[in-house]
């Protein structure tokens, strides 16, 4: 890792509550790309950064030590989580529970115009109106847009998804869920083509329910 291209620093490790840890890491990158592995979160959030830095805050009730690992490959930013489960939690019994053992929760906030992949399985995501080009890329979950800035491409096979988008050319496919835009419901697709600009919206699903409006 380059240290000219690549700078970490921490700043802060509190407790919040009774059980809940608050850890927080800050840093800049000359990378213009960043991927973003969700495992071990319940909740994502993604924000714009007022700044050049990247600020990652990570909450977390699992009193054990919470890890944000931060590394640099193929001219890429990777961040990836390391939250420890319960002793008593295991495979097995998580698949017959519906409220999961770990609730953490991050927020990452990130300075605009670089390109963003989210991965994941059973996770939540909000992206707080982020204005760059976004890639998704989750099993299930609720998955909040708020307003689409730049370009997205997300895939999901089941859940719910929400936002609202202007000058768009969209494509939007749902197997077998529902797909409402505006305060019309489609069937299985629905495409919009704007030739005044590039941007373009690809969300594809299997059982997933897309809900859109136009601003």
């Amino acid at each position: 890792m380059k240290k000219h291209l690549f700078f970490i620093c921490f700043f802060s490790v509190c407790f919040i509550g009774f059980s809940q840890k608050k850890v927080t890491k800050k840093f800049s990158s000359s990378t213009k790309e960043i991927s973003i592995s969700t495992e071990g979160l319940d909740d994502f959030f993604l924000e714009n950064s007022d700044s050049k830095f990247i600020e990652i805050y990570l909450y977390a009730e699992n009193p054990n030590e919470q890890h944000i690992i931060v590394s640099e490959k193929n001219k890429e930013t990777q961040i990836k989580f390391k939250i420890p489960v319960f002793k008593n939690e295991n495979e097995v019994f998580r698949k017959y529970i519906t409220k999961r053992l770990k609730r953490a929760t991050a927020t990452i906030k990130i300075p605009k115009n670089i390109d963003i992949s989210i991965y994941g399985e059973n996770i939540n995501i909000s992206s707080r109106s982020y204005n760059g080009n976004i890639s998704v890329f989750i099993e299930n979950g609720i998955v909040k847009l708020d307003t689409i800035q730049q370009n997205l491409e997300l895939k999901m096979y089941a859940g719910n998804i929400f936002g609202s988008f202007k000058k768009t050319n969209l494509k939007v496919i749902s197997k077998f869920g529902k797909i409402k835009i505006n305060d019309n419901f489609y069937q299985k697709e629905y495409q919009n083509k704007d030739i005044s600009t590039a941007k373009k919206v690809s969300i594809t699903t299997i059982k997933g329910n897309i809900f859109l409006t136009t601003k």
